[in-house]
């Protein structure tokens, strides 16, 4: 491995960085992004229960807030709404707002890796190729092992920067699509949140 690393020249290294980059970014998000964490399954039910109980309190809030991001954005809600419903819905969309950019954390980072990567793996082509023909200059064509080294340069490069692109533009159109829900699951639970405290949905 480390002999095809080397015979790939030195556009190898900004490959191996940006798919450590990479992995490292996929793992995380994965980490991040789990639903139970986002979009708790109890947390609605627990948020009436406190209601009908009259127990939101600061305290109540403050620790709604902490729990998670659809926790955060129902907090903000439930804070304002003594002022109205449209004062309720502007600060759920701020901070919701916050949330989306919290989720999309590190996902331009994965979708510059999956850009750049295809463009060095054709830029070690081109220096691979720029080789090859310096060698035909030089040597002529009689000896194919003069022509190998910018050959297998050029073709190296070009599959691993390959490599690192496909998967990493996998998982940032799947990140994206991941936040894109949540944010819409988000929305309904906030949505659902005013109608009910301003008595135009029956509580679920």
């Amino acid at each position: 491995m480390f002999d095809l690393i080397k015979s790939g020249g030195w556009l190898m290294l900004p490959i191996i960085l940006c798919s450590i980059g990479a992995m490292a970014i996929i793992a995380e998000r994965f980490w991040t992004l789990r639903k139970n964490k986002i979009l708790p399954p109890d947390l609605v039910p627990q948020i009436w229960k406190l209601s009908r109980e009259g127990k939101l309190d600061t305290a109540a809030l403050r620790s709604l807030k902490m729990s998670s991001p659809l926790g955060a954005v129902l907090a903000a809600g439930l804070a304002n709404s003594r002022h109205g419903r449209d004062i309720m819905r502007t600060s759920i969309e701020e901070v919701g707002r916050q949330i989306v950019h919290e989720l999309e954390k590190f996902l331009n980072t994965l979708g510059t890796i999956a850009s750049i990567t295809p463009l060095l793996g054709l830029l070690g082509t081109v220096v691979g190729m720029i080789k090859v023909f310096t060698a035909i200059m030089m040597h002529g064509v009689g000896d194919p092992t003069i022509l190998a080294g910018g050959i297998s340069e050029a073709l190296i490069t070009t599959a691993a920067g390959l490599s690192v692109a496909i998967p990493s533009l996998i998982f940032h159109r799947y990140f994206e699509r991941l936040v894109d829900e949540y944010v819409l699951n988000m929305e309904e639970e906030a949505l659902r949140l005013i109608d009910v405290l301003h008595g135009e949905r029956e509580e679920a």
